[in-house]
């Protein structure tokens, strides 16, 4: 079995199917180590184990939309894509999405994925409960005010197979998504804050190859939208466009400053294409918005270092939040997002230099992406650490749902 873009092999000894919770917990119970693999839409290893590898895939795909609560509930092996007909009948929606919607919500959650937006936290914060297996087969049901929510909902898949997952959302809302290039360096580093509020959602778009940001992406909060011929001093695009340049446009969500629903652009790539390159790999880190501009400008200045091995760059911000073991636990935060062309020891070279380059702004790496950072440099990153793995030996003592990525990493 590969990841999505076929980079990574897993080395599980078996890959189980279940249908049922009951049959997840007989499992569970039954193994010595095993791993929860969602879309597959992880760079490392992440999701790998040398013993059982569930799958999430053929479980019943009931979602529970609560008009109650306002919340929806799904099972953990659901991808985004498959829970915006629900939310669309209900008039409701999410307030932020990935780049694209084919990952599973349990996957993304517990690698603390995010969209972007100044206002906007990752998509982990929208858990608003879960309900997991835990290593002895039973199962744990928890919700946002009990005491180990904050630890348990970006989990890493140390604690459990998630079964249940509940959302919160908000009304049913419309986006106008307009693109510009040309978008020049000097002006992205003089006004970076004026630029990532001038939308709900914004991203800039670079090769890191020139003296401009490539393409700059704004999505605003509108029904009805006549997109301005510049911003910032880049220029509307003439026709849709993809992050990849050589990429067809076409292939992402609607542009031109023309509205439509959420679901329809909160995200990058509509489930009905391939999203991004497809054959590739991925890193990105997390600054603390206080030192974005410190660390844009720092990177551009070794773009040249580095350029020859990627495909793009997306710089994103996102609020702070007060899960544990999330990229944005108490600080907002700006994400440098590299997509890379699959080679992989040309990328590694690259991360080093990017690493090295970040180091004085104490980056924290995306759990599910490529970075080579030492596990103790990794560990200093998060202050809640101690608490998390005090969690993960209380409901797994014997570390059945850790691999050897985990406990290098983490234990």
């Amino acid at each position: 079995m590969k990841n999505w873009a076929g980079n990574i092999t897993f080395n599980a000894a078996k890959i189980e199917r279940p249908t049922r919770v009951e049959e997840i917990q007989d499992i569970v119970r039954r193994a010595d180590k095993l791993r929860v693999v969602g879309s597959g839409h992880s760079f490392n290893t992440i999701a790998d184990t040398d013993g059982t590898l569930i799958t999430l895939a053929d479980m019943p795909r009931a979602i529970r939309v609560d008009p109650t609560t306002k919340t929806i509930t799904t099972g953990g092996g659901i991808t985004y894509a498959r829970i915006l007909p629900a939310l669309a009948e209900s008039g409701l929606g999410l307030a932020t999405g990935a780049s694209l919607p084919h990952i599973t919500i349990a996957g993304a959650t517990a690698t603390s994925t995010h969209g972007s937006g100044d206002a906007n936290q990752n998509l982990s914060a929208a858990v608003s409960a879960l309900t997991f297996v835990r290593a002895d087969g039973e199962i744990v049901k928890l919700q946002r005010g009990d005491a180990d929510f904050d630890g348990a909902v970006v989990n890493l898949g140390a604690l459990g197979v998630v079964v249940d997952i509940t959302l919160d959302t908000v009304p049913a809302y419309d986006i106008a998504q307009t693109v510009f290039t040309g978008l020049p360096v000097s002006t992205a580093l003089a006004e970076f804050d004026a630029i990532t509020s001038s939308a709900y959602s914004v991203s800039m778009f670079t090769r890191w190859n020139s003296t401009n940001v490539d393409q700059l992406w704004q999505k605003a909060l509108s029904a009805t939208y006549t997109p301005a011929q510049h911003a910032f001093g880049a220029s509307l695009a003439a026709h849709a466009l993809h992050p990849i340049a050589e990429f067809d446009g076409t292939t992402c969500t609607q542009q031109g400053g023309i509205a439509g629903s959420w679901g329809e652009r909160i995200f990058h790539f509509p489930a009905s294409a391939t999203p991004s390159a497809g054959n590739e790999l991925q890193s990105e880190f997390y600054v603390d918005r206080k030192n974005a501009v410190a660390a844009f400008a720092a990177l551009y200045a070794i773009q040249q270092q580095f350029n020859h091995t990627l495909y793009v760059s997306e710089i994103r911000t996102m609020a702070a939040d007060t899960l544990w073991m999330s990229g944005a636990y108490g600080r907002d935060t700006v994400g440098f997002h590299f997509t890379w062309k699959p080679d992989a020891a040309a990328v590694s070279t690259a991360v080093d230099i990017i690493e090295a380059t970040l180091a004085p702004f104490e980056p924290r790496p995306h759990w599910a992406k490529v970075f080579n950072m030492a596990p103790t440099v990794v560990q200093s990153r998060y202050p809640k650490l101690a608490e998390f793995k005090q969690l993960a030996n209380r409901f797994d003592p014997d570390g059945k749902f850790r691999n050897s990525y985990l406990t290098k990493l983490l234990f």
